[in-house]
């Protein structure tokens, strides 16, 4: 699976714009924005309709760009969180303190993952941030599988679409605990 570096400068610059994007991941697509744009992030959370609350999967190409997310200082087991990656596993990991809490909810913990997805992770790498990675549905509804079903889902102009295969995953990627390594989904 591969994405024209047109296509990839034109996804990054999108991002960087506050750009909402919708890509194939591991078993879903993803639907995401640039992490750092509070107001995307807010358009991302309206559009699907998904409560502040719950906070937001980040991934990301490499862990370098998931770093400025996570409290170090409290994370245990980073190395073989670490081994882990990239793959379809997802971590719960100590918030860094300026997080917010539209990326965390209300919860003291960031969703991250460095994804092994080659159409995901070149599109990060070139935006040079990690991503919102949320399932590509409204909220209550199927997470999409296809181009074609996220643009039944979602159609909105500022939305662009990668076009591509998942990575065939039958069930969403696996979340669990850094703290106590319990497996959350």
């Amino acid at each position: 699976m591969q994405i024209s570096e047109h296509k990839l400068r034109l996804f990054a610059r999108h991002i960087n714009d506050g750009g909402l994007i919708a890509y194939p991941t591991e078993a879903v697509f993803g639907f995401g924005c640039d992490p750092n744009n509070e107001s995307a992030v807010i358009r991302l959370l309206q559009l699907k309709d998904r409560p502040v609350d719950k906070g937001l999967i980040l991934i990301a190409a490499h862990f370098d760009l998931l770093e400025p997310y996570i409290d170090l200082h409290a994370t245990h087991r980073l190395e073989d969180i670490k081994a882990t990656w990239p793959g379809p596993t997802t971590w719960l990991l100590p918030a860094h303190p300026s997080v917010s809490e539209l990326l965390r909810g209300n919860h003291a913990t960031i969703a991250v993952r460095v994804t092994d997805h080659p159409i995901a992770a070149a599109i990060s790498e070139k935006a040079a941030t990690a991503l919102v990675s949320t399932s590509a549905n409204k909220t209550g509804f199927e997470p999409a599988k296809t181009a074609l079903k996220v643009r039944q889902y979602f159609k909105h102009n500022d939305l662009i679409i990668a076009h591509g295969m998942t990575s065939g995953l039958s069930h969403t990627t696996a979340i669990y605990d850094a703290m106590s390594g319990r497996k959350l989904r």
